[in-house]
């Protein structure tokens, strides 16, 4: 059974924001700062994107970090100017992929949190993924799109409200949707995989999804992203 919405409130639902990669796709901008704080529409990339979680009722969020990470501390501090609270969790020596690094930050996240990508604008009822997410009784939830190929490469094949495939590297026909960029995950959904060592999160859900763990929740609205060069000047021009 589904949990009423007003049973969800989301300034308890921790979000994992994932921004510790090297963002190599946007060289030369980001050789000397890392994505979060590209400038969009007249600001950092980060400060849209906290506006954004606060706009949707979430305040607790914890900054995923690697690749020039102690810069995003220095522009954002604690989050009090966004009247949110903000932690950081750093990967360390080396770069532990969104899946180590988000294992690593599990101290701070509790038993059960949102997880989104560090270049992903994700404009969404953010509450309906959680009442669908607490509604349910599996360790994690994907959201998807119907992408059909427009945005970016579709890699889900979502079919009658159930996640059938879901593949970064192999693709097919049958797959329309894509991983939107927005998932909800328990702590024991991360339990068996490794400390300290690098993993992706794709992996992770694919796991979820082979042990028939990962529900699927599809989502209306399109996401941007600054993930590439055009990403940026798509998501620069919608800001503006």
């Amino acid at each position: 059974m589904t949990a009423p919405a007003e049973e969800i409130d989301l300034a308890d639902w921790p979000v994992a924001i994932l921004a510790g990669g090297l963002a190599k796709r946007l060289r030369p901008i980001t050789e000397a700062i890392p994505k979060a704080l590209v400038s969009v529409a007249g600001a950092p990339f980060i400060a849209h994107q906290l506006r954004l979680l606060h706009s949707a009722g979430l305040r607790r969020i914890i900054i995923c970090a690697g690749y020039l990470g102690e810069m995003i501390g220095e522009e954002i501090g604690d989050g009090a100017g966004f009247d949110l609270r903000i932690d950081y969790s750093f990967d360390g020596p080396s770069l532990l992929g969104t899946g180590g690094a988000l294992k690593r930050a599990l101290p701070l996240l509790g038993r059960r949190f949102f997880v989104l990508y560090g270049d992903s604008y994700l404009p969404i009822d953010y509450r309906k993924a959680a009442v669908a997410f607490a509604g349910g009784a599996k360790a994690g939830l994907m959201t998807v799109y119907r992408n059909q190929g427009r945005w970016d490469t579709s890699n889900v094949q979502f079919e009658a409200g159930q996640i059938l495939r879901y593949d970064k590297k192999v693709i097919t026909p049958e797959m329309h949707h894509i991983d939107y960029g927005l998932g909800l995950l328990s702590a024991e959904s991360l339990a068996s995989w490794p400390d300290n060592e690098p993993f992706d999160l794709a992996d992770v859900y694919k796991h979820l999804l082979s042990e028939k763990q990962l529900s699927g929740y599809e989502v209306r609205e399109r996401f941007y992203e600054i993930g590439s060069p055009e990403g940026l000047a798509e998501l620069d021009a919608f800001l503006r």
